[in-house]
């Protein structure tokens, strides 16, 4: 946390205030600083400063160094996210550089009072900003119980005589503690609304604690999930007044440095809504309307009735409209409305991030658009989805079966396309090179692609859904308390993951400790002799 008082600036303050050590009430200033240290941050909307921030800084990092991106994973609960976190610190020593990601299409599936529905803004206004909310709680949670662990290892110490060295060590530790809270991409699909309605609800996600809002540019009232068809963009106008409405949510809010990330659709999207009005060649209308599907007016194809002219190239055309109004643009005109999508959302619409929507993870493909919207605005940056939406082991697979058979390193009769999936090719050469390019992904698209930031949009919706039937299958089936320990238990406490000690996982050691702080010996603590918990101590 920055800019924090460290515990001997803290403990000073506090005795300023009660030099007996202790306040009238008969509370000790060692109990004081605790607390305050313990609060790490006193609002969520100081979480969004400060986490604008860091993610600032961490894009300034990968301009300088490729090889800094950034993660998260999409986390439908606050202990999702609480988990992920410690288990990334575990490893790393450090949450540096990992996000969390906030899947509206998972607020929809799992998270809405209306029941498990599809992504097409299924959901509740506030659902969006009540999940921030709660993750933000149990990350600061985290927080809470790992500095009253500490603080527990301290008051330890001093009762059983340590030396002062012993103690600065621990307080060393308490002052250079690292916050579990980090910054959350919160989708707001396509802002729930006119641009008013989006600058309303960008203003709850932030309050709620989201420093970095991502939006896309279909139409609000007929959006669907990247990875379905039947899409429908909004003109450039439309989608850029949607991007200052966010902007001016965190102007007003002071998260001077909120990052916002301009998702585009329309390598996908073949239709659109509306048909803007041009004010001169070569405007944002203009160049929107140019890629829509036409037909010349003639003697034997003329206007009719309700019909809408433009004239396009000295002539006059009528667009292409379908029985439900919708307009449709040309075929294979997707790759170029994405580049002019990207460089008018930096450079008009002022977004700092952009999300290109694929059909399939291709770092080849990505990259030539990047490197075109790179040739206006050259520190163009990405956030990619890897999405659970492909097929990754046959997308792979098919990408190096046709570079060996173009290289002429295999035959065209080897490895049939319709057995990639089979595995019996897991031990092969091409399913071990499929993999090491599956591993080097994240890698190649941030060298080459321009991307920031890697994300998987629904990993914990599969997660607990395989997790789920793994455990089941066994716990119902033959292998019944074995499936659990086996399955969950044995390898959370070999693996270190805390939550195997569940009742300290969720603040138990905490009550205790306030407990101690208002009644002392009087208190009655679940963290006894008896606590069962206490069978999973050294235990790693």
């Amino acid at each position: 946390m920055s800019n924090r008082p460290t515990y001997a600036e803290l403990r000073a303050e506090a005795l300023k205030r009660y030099p007996d050590g202790v306040t009238p009430a008969g509370i000790s200033v060692d109990d004081i600083v605790q607390l305050k240290v313990q609060n790490t941050y006193s609002t969520h909307l100081d979480v969004a400063r400060e986490m604008a921030g860091i993610m600032r800084a961490d894009m300034a990092a990968y301009d300088a160094d490729h090889s800094k991106f950034t993660q998260s994973l999409g986390c439908w609960s606050g202990f999702h996210a609480q988990q992920m976190i410690k288990s990334v610190k575990r490893m790393r020593g450090t949450a540096k550089g990992t996000y969390v990601y906030l899947s509206g299409w998972m607020v929809a599936g799992l998270r809405n009072t209306w029941g498990h529905l599809p992504d097409q803004s299924m959901h509740e206004k506030t659902a969006v900003a009540d999940l921030i909310e709660e993750i933000y709680v149990s990350l600061r949670q985290a927080d809470e119980v790992a500095l009253n662990d500490l603080f527990r290892e301290l008051k330890a110490a001093r009762e059983s005589g340590a030396s002062q060295d012993a103690l600065d060590e621990i307080i060393y530790r308490i002052d250079t503690f690292e916050t579990h809270v980090v910054p959350i991409i919160a989708d707001i699909d396509a802002g729930f609304g006119n641009e008013h309605a989006t600058y309303l609800l960008a203003k709850e996600l932030i309050k709620a604690g989201a420093c970095c809002l991502q939006i896309e540019n279909q139409v609000s009232d007929a959006k669907q999930c990247g990875h379905q068809d039947g899409k429908v963009t909004v003109p450039r106008e439309d989608f850029i007044e949607k991007l200052r409405a966010c902007r001016l949510a965190f102007e007003e809010l002071g998260v001077n440095d909120g990052v916002i990330v301009a998702r585009t659709d329309s390598l996908g999207a073949g239709l659109t809504q509306k048909v803007p009005v041009s004010q001169g060649p070569g405007d944002l209308a203009s160049d929107y309307i140019k890629w829509l599907e036409t037909e010349e007016i003639t003697d034997a194809n003329p206007l009719k009735d309700g019909e809408m002219a433009l004239q396009k190239d000295g002539k006059l055309v009528k667009p292409v409209r379908l029985p439900n109004g919708l307009y449709r643009f040309r075929e294979g005109t997707g790759t170029d409305r994405v580049v002019e999508d990207c460089i008018a959302n930096l450079t008009v619409g002022g977004a700092d991030l952009l999300w290109i929507e694929t059909d399939t993870p291709n770092v080849d493909v990505i990259a030539a658009m990047v490197n075109r919207i790179k040739e206006v605005v050259p520190n163009a940056k990405l956030t990619y989805n890897n999405s659970p939406s492909f097929n990754w082991t046959l997308n792979l697979r098919k990408q190096v079966r046709a570079d060996w058979i173009s290289a002429g390193k295999i035959s065209e009769g080897e490895y049939p396309e319709a057995e990639l999936m089979s595995a019996r090719f897991d031990e092969t050469d091409l399913g071990r090179e499929a993999d090491a390019r599956l591993q080097r992904f994240q890698y190649d698209i941030s060298e080459r692609a321009g991307v920031f930031h890697n994300l998987i949009t629904l990993p914990t919706f599969h997660m607990t859904a395989f997790a789920m039937d793994e455990l089941s299958k066994g716990y119902f089936g033959e292998n019944k308390m074995a499936a659990y320990v086996q399955t969950i238990q044995r390898r959370e406490i070999r693996n270190g993951v805390s939550a195997v000690k569940h009742q300290h996982e969720v603040g138990s050691d905490l009550g205790d400790t306030f407990k101690e702080m208002v009644a002392g010996e009087r208190a009655l603590k679940a963290g006894g002799v008896h606590n069962t918990m206490n069978q999973f101590e050294n235990v790693d």
